[in-house]
């Protein structure tokens, strides 16, 4: 297998190989609780440090766990790592822990940091794999608050609203009101409105992919300035 640059690394993460977007990976979640930003800025970074997390350790561990007990054992760290962040959110942002509910504890079973486990950070070197893990994360993060901000803009006419419930008393006032007077749109918030947008994010991504790959082919065949052949028929005396 090919070792990968960190800057390729980045670039699968964010949006060449994106977990929400290319891989439809952890679905369950992004569509379950991205209703607003804050709870889906709330998952993301609880995601994003199980995923660095356990992407560390297990390039930590690689060379002294045998195939017979490898999925084992990442299911064991990456639960060590989840149940952490459970007593953290319930510690400090108790209010929040509970809006997100089932979601937080079921990160354990999330296929994105149990395939980058074994897929990547089971294969390569400490940096690599922790790059990977916060570049996929932060992929994933990405497409949750968009999601989330849609979804709220469009169901309930707000942006940042509750987001005291994460960065405490300092966010009371960062609720911006778009749309005063608004009626909220029960169709967004409900999953079905997940499905809609996450389908429309897809498609706005295969739409640029297709655009860049045109632009890159039409460089290719572009005749370079300067080097045209000319052809010179008949006789020349």
């Amino acid at each position: 297998m090919a070792t990968k640059t960190l800057s390729q690394i980045t670039a699968d993460g964010l949006w060449h190989n994106n977990p929400g977007l290319v891989q439809l990976l952890g679905l369950c979640p992004l569509l379950g609780v991205s209703s607003s930003v804050v709870n889906a800025l709330g998952l993301g970074i609880a995601t994003m440090l199980v995923l660095t997390g356990s992407n560390l350790a297990v390039s930590l561990i690689r060379s002294a766990v045998t195939d017979a007990v490898r999925l084992p054992t990442f299911v064991m760290i990456i639960a060590a790592l989840t149940t952490c962040i459970e007593l953290l959110m319930q510690a400090f942002t108790y209010e929040l822990y509970q809006i997100l509910g089932i979601f937080i504890p079921l990160i354990v079973t999330n296929c994105v940091i149990l395939g980058r486990a074994d897929a990547f950070a089971s294969k390569n070197a400490v940096l690599p794999a922790v790059v990977d893990g916060f570049m996929m994360s932060l992929g994933f993060g990405l497409v949750l608050v968009v999601l989330g901000g849609l979804r709220e803009l469009i169901g309930h006419g707000t942006l940042f609203a509750g987001m005291d419930l994460l960065l405490g008393p300092m966010a009371e006032s960062w609720k911006i009101v778009v749309f005063p007077n608004y009626k909220d749109v029960l169709f967004v918030i409900l999953p079905p409105g997940a499905f809609l947008f996450m389908g429309l994010l897809i498609a706005l991504k295969n739409v640029i992919d297709a655009k860049v790959k045109q632009r890159a082919e039409a460089r290719l065949t572009r005749p370079a300035a300067g080097s045209k052949r000319v052809r010179v028929t008949g006789t020349i005396s």
